[in-house]
């Protein structure tokens, strides 16, 4: 005759595993938003240093910098985790050569947007780019991308808009050329299509790569790829200038690594909306660096911003409880 408790054992252990995948998935989720959020403030950090350098410091020359005094930090981090062997590994060589060469495009025009125009406006116009993300998940990823997920990007999108009112001075943009204005945008623009198709590419490629491997060819083609310029154009630095140029490439390094490992613990289209921190880190550089004074617009266009990425963390609690609820009551 079987036992009652044996038949209850099994269903408790099965529910008992459903409710540590759920919180397996939850922690995965909010460590994917904070690496996400770091790389942000990192990246914004780098930026600044480009706009205060890009006045005297060819684009090429800074991308070189960026990418080859990244390669460093990089092979001591997984040199120190026992990973260098994985760091040089890699099973699609295509697919790392092609996330290069769009990372090349996307860097080479986002230096030129932001040596073109100011700090915050050139971050804002960038931020067309999780927009593109979450349309290029859904359409090439096949990933689910629901209502309440594109709401978010849409309402954070309009909250980068309201901040980047005060910074559309015609009188500011006269003053530094229309052309120079007009060229900053369209590089600016085309940054973000190509950001959006690296993220793309960064999601597939965690399918198969590590994260050290992906990391490095990235520095490795954009370091050759800058290298390639610098017979053309060199202007040769001082000693404060030499160490910025440097510490280009350890912040967008570390930065990188980051970004890259955020992607492996959750799906572009859900943590695509916290790029829009970025904008609030550049704001608040660009007030200590350049004296750039946010006003009432800017702090309401954050408040909607954070809201956004507050919303999805929220929604996808829910839908777990949810999900949890469910389960609990089919067992």
């Amino acid at each position: 005759m079987t036992n009652v408790a044996d038949k209850v054992a099994p269903a408790r252990y099965v529910g008992e595993n459903r409710r540590a995948a759920m919180n397996l998935h939850e922690n995965n989720l909010y460590k994917a938003i904070g690496l996400k959020v770091l790389s942000a403030l990192l990246f914004a950090m780098m930026s600044a240093l480009v706009r205060k350098l890009g006045d005297v410091t060819p684009v090429g020359q800074l991308v070189f910098f960026r990418s080859a005094c990244a390669l460093p930090p990089v092979l001591l981090i997984y040199a120190l985790r026992g990973q260098l062997m994985a760091t040089l590994y890699t099973k699609r060589p295509m697919g790392q050569l092609g996330r290069g060469m769009l990372s090349v495009m996307g860097m080479f025009s986002n230096f030129s947007s932001l040596t073109r125009l100011p700090l915050a406006d050139a971050t804002a116009i960038n931020f067309a780019s999780p927009l593109i993300t979450v349309a290029l998940a859904a359409i090439i990823l096949k990933e689910k991308v629901r209502y309440f997920r594109w709401a978010a990007v849409v309402i954070g999108f309009m909250g980068v808009i309201v901040m980047l009112i005060p910074h559309l001075d015609v009188g500011h943009y006269a003053a530094i050329g229309a052309a120079t204005a007009t060229a900053g945008a369209a590089f600016g623009i085309f940054s973000a299509f190509c950001n959006a198709g690296t993220v793309i590419q960064t999601r597939r490629l965690t399918q198969s790569e590590t994260t050290s491997s992906i990391v490095f060819y990235f520095s490795l083609v954009t370091t050759l790829a800058g290298a390639a310029t610098l017979p053309f154009a060199w202007y040769t630095p001082t000693m404060a200038e030499l160490l910025m140029l440097m510490s280009l490439g350890v912040l967008g390094g570390v930065a990188h690594i980051f970004l890259t490992e955020s992607y492996r613990y959750a799906t572009a289209s859900v943590i695509a909306p916290f790029d829009y921190t970025a904008l609030l880190w550049a704001l608040l550089l660009g007030y200590w660096m350049f004296g750039e004074l946010p006003d009432a617009l800017v702090y309401l266009g954050a408040a909607i911003v954070a809201g956004a990425g507050l919303f999805v963390i929220w929604r996808e609690r829910q839908i777990e409880l949810s999900r949890r609820e469910a389960e609990n009551g089919s067992e």
